[in-house]
């Protein structure tokens, strides 16, 4: 057995996102309303850092307090999602923006941001 065989990545246990102190309110109406997750309790003594976790069908995000937040424009998870049309709708709603991509051939996809400016890509499944 190599090395890689015994170290290799078996799954992504979560994607954790920074948000500005006092956010957590503005995090919960994002990924509850309008991506369907669910809230899940932190650990006590992770709790008291702020921040909150969402978790649904095996899809976890952590968003957590960084006191000289800034928001990755760039750097992002991407997560697949059943009716991509019906999820635009919601963002545009929202008042969220929706940048639509056709830079990969067969895949249809677009950006929006949180609502603290952090980049989220959104698939078709």
């Amino acid at each position: 057995m190599s090395p890689g065989d015994r170290s290799r990545l078996e799954r992504i246990d979560h994607v954790q996102l920074a948000i500005p102190p006092g956010g957590e309110d503005r995090a919960r109406n994002f990924w509850i309303t309008l991506m369907g997750l669910v809230e899940v309790e932190k650990p006590e003594t992770l709790a008291l850092r702020g921040g909150a976790w969402f978790e649904s069908l095996g899809i976890a995000v952590h968003v957590g307090v960084e006191k000289d937040f800034r928001p990755n424009q760039k750097a992002h998870p991407a997560f697949v999602v059943a009716d991509l049309d019906a999820l635009a709708l919601a963002c545009v709603d929202a008042g969220l923006p929706v940048r639509w991509d056709n830079e990969i051939p067969g895949v249809r996809r677009f950006h929006t941001d949180d609502p603290f400016g952090n980049r989220i890509e959104l698939i078709s499944s």
